[in-house]
């Protein structure tokens, strides 16, 4: 497993998090981000987290699982501290 990929994304105060389909919209004070993320990876929102998850374990789904969580969590640091 993605030693990346299987790490929380916490959501700051302050900052949106849309989830409609595959696409992720992230609100914060210092603008908006959009992320259209690929069919092998899911992202869900339970509280003030972001949790990515495969939905197998080939290799293009193991390298789109921590790639997808790392640009989440760019997109939250970017709309947060610029």
């Amino acid at each position: 497993m993605s030693r990346i990929g299987i790490q929380p994304v916490e959501i700051p105060s302050g900052v949106t998090v849309t989830l409609n389909g595959k696409i992720a919209t992230v609100k914060g004070p210092k603008g908006t981000l959009q992320f259209n993320f690929h069919e092998l990876v899911s992202v869900e929102q339970q509280e003030q987290e972001l949790v990515v998850k495969r939905s197998n374990d080939e290799k293009l789904a193991k390298s789109l699982h921590g790639l997808t969580r790392k640009l989440l969590f760019n997109m939250v640091e970017g709309v947060t501290q610029g």
